[in-house]
């Protein structure tokens, strides 16, 4: 799926201390202002639904992570978790061998399942084409936005209970591959004497940008993401763990490990509609 009107155009990324929002107070049937070229998902408000004669299921979008390659465009919408279930059965819904289920929506109906049981199986990770019929996106985007830039607007923002969308950019200079990571900010941290904050938020999904996947819905793990400056970001991400007791490995688990820090440009946007 190429991203089209909503294209977000890798030259027109600035660094998130300098990004201005558009003008506030559009009319909701009128094209969503832009930040980065790029309109701001309402998180509250957003969701996937399936077309399916045996399921018209609708998930949550969580996140959202746009992968930029020269000319290619590829928007991956990551769905909220759910528990796996006997869908519709007349008794014992849950699974008795129960795991986490998060879908990713790509491009041409191709959709990333991730499945996170108590062990490490092969299942993991597994990509489908129209798992639910052809996928009808149903999302909505903040009419009147506005790009934090200084430590006194994110500290007002949060304590007025105003959503928080973040933005996390990446770029490789050796593939020339660029992504924004979007996210609503669940968990925000304020010191207000030292003038510092910090975000916690996650699952996103997180690309490899360091090569080319075929499909590119295969670049993505699933990841939490944290900063508190605009110039790096740092990244825990779920994979093989190791269990250990007194020092000695027992067993391994899908968990969030290993943090990683990569320079990166960050935003921190507050949707004054919602």
């Amino acid at each position: 799926m190429k991203i089209g009107r909503r294209t977000f155009v890798a030259a027109g990324v600035t660094a998130a201390q300098g990004t201005a929002a558009a003008p506030h107070g559009r009319a909701a049937d009128q094209s969503p202002p832009l930040i980065d070229d790029l309109p701001v998902l309402d998180y509250g408000r957003s969701f996937v639904c399936g077309t399916a004669d045996f399921n018209n299921v609708r998930f949550w979008v969580e996140s959202r992570t746009v992968l930029i390659d020269g000319a290619e465009r590829h928007e991956f919408l990551q769905c909220g978790s759910c528990k796996s279930e006997n869908t519709f059965a007349q008794q014992d819904l849950f699974h008795a061998d129960n795991y986490d289920f998060l879908p990713i929506l790509g491009d041409d109906e191709q959709w990333l399942i991730f499945r996170r049981r108590n062990r490490i199986t092969p299942d993991y990770r597994t990509i489908k084409q129209e798992v639910w019929g052809p996928a009808v996106r149903k999302l909505k985007f903040g009419q009147k936005v506005r790009g934090l830039e200084s430590f006194a607007a994110i500290r007002d923002a949060t304590a007025a209970g105003t959503p928080l969308v973040s933005r996390t950019i990446l770029s490789n200079d050796e593939t020339g591959m660029t992504a924004v990571i979007e996210a609503p900010v669940k968990t925000i941290n304020i010191e207000p004497h030292r003038k510092l904050y910090q975000v916690d938020t996650g699952p996103v999904a997180l690309p490899d940008l360091s090569r080319r996947y075929e499909p590119a819905i295969d670049c993505l793990r699933l990841a939490f993401v944290a900063f508190n400056a605009p110039q790096f970001a740092d990244f825990v991400i779920e994979q093989p763990t190791p269990v250990l007791e007194d020092g000695q490995e027992r067993a391994q688990v899908f968990h969030f490990s290993r943090p990683i820090s990569l320079p990166a440009r960050n935003l921190l946007i507050a949707l004054e509609d919602a």
